[in-house]
């Protein structure tokens, strides 16, 4: 206990420099801006931004992405609120009570809410996420080739096996990932792979102008055909932006409740924010007194899924920064970026380099707080952002988006690769297979493949060493598990809806 305030005091020595604390503020109103914007959302955000983060050093940059991640996670219910369209997949469930509550004209109190069942899921999902960081990461120290090879083939097969979608799917997109990230130069016996004569693949493609193209520009071809899309948006009718206190009682406990069960899903690797709003906002609805009002504009059925959406993402932070496994899809953005800045999360970050993970934890409490202050007083002018026709916003989506490509390497085939990554992502939507497995494989799949070897030369080859660790078979049962839960899952739905 003592050494985890002594490492959250360097911490906070961190995360309270002037610099970290003015970026945490950027970060966080440009990911509220990004996260409240239709078809957006927290991974096209976050590698938007990516450029940004270029001449920082890691902790700062780090602190960046995770303010732009937690800031998305505030915004993405404003739209889901004002026009019953969701930024994101995980502000879906926000538009089930959050837009009628806003045509009963309590759009004040229900852009009010969103924001302190934010704050207070995110202060929630804090709180354990200090106190488990390194316990989690003192027990991966343990880990060897055996246990890391089976801890990321559990991570890929339950982000394929918890996607929306054919199973088959989501192997396919995986599939994908794991092929683009064999072409380079082998790192052990220098073999160049899968180059076709190209010199500018053999150091591989980079992680950021895949996650550019398959997010930020391919959401730019993907949202086209809207382009002459306006919303309107009246702030006349918003009146004031302030919770009753009868109102704030009612939603206490469903907070209180929801923001652990946030947190828990957020951990699991591939559930993701999306699942945590649908689960609390089932669980309250049948623990409420009340469940007719529930879709009708009931203020707890709002207060819900907001508060379990912001504990997720501080549980996503707990794989990331202690395993260097992504949580969710835009950890996978975060990890790429920080592979580039030569940061690589895990155990070891915890010993080296303790100001850096210390500091990212710490700054996501300063960055709490800062973002219920912009998120309060300035939520109408935010709102009046939703007003910005599509045809001027996807046009600077697009050009950002082609000048962080070309400052990643300065290289004009990277504009080649990114294009080529946005359509192969617009194709990949249109065929409804998932994109996370893809982005997870891409960046897992060298480390996969060293620990694979490096297992094989201890083991002398012999395959059954994955199921001698005890870790290792437990991993590897637990992948067998979400294969096997999610056919079942789906055939009941089969079964249900033929």
């Amino acid at each position: 206990m003592d050494a985890i305030f002594q490492n959250l005091t360097i911490g906070l020595q961190t995360a309270m420099l002037p610099i970290n604390i003015l970026w945490v503020f950027i970060g966080g109103l440009l990911g509220t801006v990004i996260g409240m914007l239709p078809g957006l959302g927290p991974a096209t955000g976050v590698a938007i931004l990516i450029p940004i983060t270029y001449g920082m050093n890691p902790a700062t940059a780090l602190i960046t992405m995770c303010a732009v991640y937690y800031g998305a996670m505030f915004g993405g219910s404003r739209a889901s609120i004002m026009i019953n369209t969701p930024g994101d997949s995980s502000a879906i469930v926000s538009c089930f009570d959050g837009y009628p509550m806003t045509k009963n004209g309590q759009a004040g109190p229900a852009l009010a809410i969103s924001a302190i069942a934010s704050f207070i899921g995110g202060t929630i999902g804090m709180v354990f996420l200090v106190f488990l960081t390194q316990p989690v990461a003192s027990v991966a120290l343990k880990f060897g080739p055996a246990e890391m090879f089976s801890l990321m083939i559990f991570a890929l097969t339950a982000t394929v096996t918890l996607s929306e979608g054919s199973l088959l799917k989501g192997f396919i997109s995986m599939g994908i990932g794991f092929m683009l990230a064999t072409i380079g130069i082998d790192g052990q016996s220098g073999v160049i792979r899968y180059t076709f004569g190209i010199e500018d693949l053999q150091d591989g493609i980079d992680f950021l102008v895949v996650m550019i193209g398959l997010y930020a520009v391919a959401e730019v071809f993907k949202n086209y055909r809207d382009i002459n899309t306006e919303y309107k948006v009246d702030a006349k009718t918003i009146g004031k932006v302030w919770v009753s206190w009868a109102d704030f009682k009612k939603c206490l406990m469903p907070m209180l409740r929801s923001s652990p069960l946030g947190f828990v899903v957020g951990v699991l690797p591939g559930m993701g924010g999306t699942i945590a709003t649908f689960m609390s906002y089932a669980m309250e609805k049948s623990l409420s007194k009340h469940p007719e009002k529930f879709g009708k504009g009931a203020i707890e059925g709002l207060a819900a899924p907001e508060a379990a959406n912001n504990a997720c993402s501080c549980g996503a932070m707990v794989p990331l920064l202690t395993l260097g496994i992504p949580g969710s899809g835009t950890t996978a953005v975060m990890l790429g970026a920080l592979m580039m800045l030569g940061v690589r999360p895990g155990p070891i970050l915890f010993q080296q380099h303790p100001e850096i993970a210390w500091g990212v934890i710490a700054s996501m409490i300063a960055g709490n707080i800062i973002l219920l202050i912009i998120n309060l007083p300035l939520a109408i002018p935010l709102v009046q952002l939703l007003r910005i026709p599509q045809r001027i916003m996807l046009p600077l989506i697009l050009g950002m988006g082609y000048m962080g490509t070309y400052f990643l390497n300065y290289s004009s085939f990277d504009f080649i690769l990114v294009s080529l990554f946005a359509l192969g992502g617009y194709l990949l939507m249109k065929l409804d297979i998932p994109l996370p497995p893809l982005v997870l494989a891409l960046i897992l799949g060298g480390m996969t493949e060293q620990a694979f070897r490096n297992a094989m030369v201890i083991a002398n080859s012999n395959l059954l060493f994955f199921l001698e660790k005890p870790i290792s078979l437990t991993l590897l049962v637990l992948a067998c598990f979400s294969i096997v839960y999610s056919l079942r899952k789906r055939r009941k739905i089969t079964e249900i809806h033929p």
